[in-house]
């Protein structure tokens, strides 16, 4: 007749096992999270110490906001230059509205996706806009793709029309970029939807 103990060595090696596994599981999880959660795309560098953040996420749907931000010392975007285009492939410019002065557009990549910044400055282009620059906005994130204006210039009504087309939101700029260049700015994120097809 067999002991109760001749079964019991088998138990620390099932144990053991059943550590490893969930060790294992422990490690694909924090894997996963590091491939698919990284930062921003594009090569994005780190921020320049002291700029400023991103704005703090809206709840609100409007489409502009009556406050003026404050100025700030420096911007946290990355640029590069923004080859033009040949004068063959720029397709005419669409209808503007009477009196609406195309500002040039900076385009800034604050999401996950490789390249979105390029593809959103071809979009731009397609439709009658100049792309002065692309880059990475790197100074925090921001909640949806938007277009940003200085209030009381003709950036205003410009920036209105291009979020039209693109369907994107538009507020005035926030601290982080007071201080960029003159011009629209258009910084895209994970939800960028690109120009409407109902032309």
């Amino acid at each position: 007749m067999t002991s109760p103990e001749s079964a019991s060595p088998s138990r620390p090696a099932k144990a053991a096992g059943f550590a490893l596994l969930g060790v294992a599981a422990v490690a694909l999880v924090i894997g996963v999270v590091s491939l698919f959660g990284g930062g921003s795309s594009d090569d994005t560098p780190p921020v320049a110490e002291g700029s400023s953040t991103a704005p703090p996420a809206s709840t609100s749907s409007s489409a502009s906001s009556s406050e003026a931000p404050a100025s700030t010392s420096s911007s946290p975007v990355t640029t590069t230059a923004s080859p033009t285009a040949p004068a063959s492939s720029v397709p005419p410019p669409p209808v503007t509205q009477p009196g609406v002065t195309k500002a040039p557009v900076r385009v800034y990549n604050n999401s996950t996706i490789t390249g979105l910044a390029s593809k959103a400055s071809d979009e731009v282009r397609a439709n009658g806009w100049e792309v002065a620059e692309t880059g990475n906005y790197a100074g925090g994130t921001i909640p949806t793709t938007t277009v940003y204006y200085r209030p009381g210039t003709e950036e205003e009504a410009a920036a209105k029309e291009l979020a039209s087309v693109l369907r994107a939101r538009v507020e005035p700029r926030f601290d982080g970029i007071q201080a960029a260049a003159s011009g629209v700015i258009l910084i895209v994120t994970n939800d960028y939807q690109g120009a409407s097809k109902n032309k």
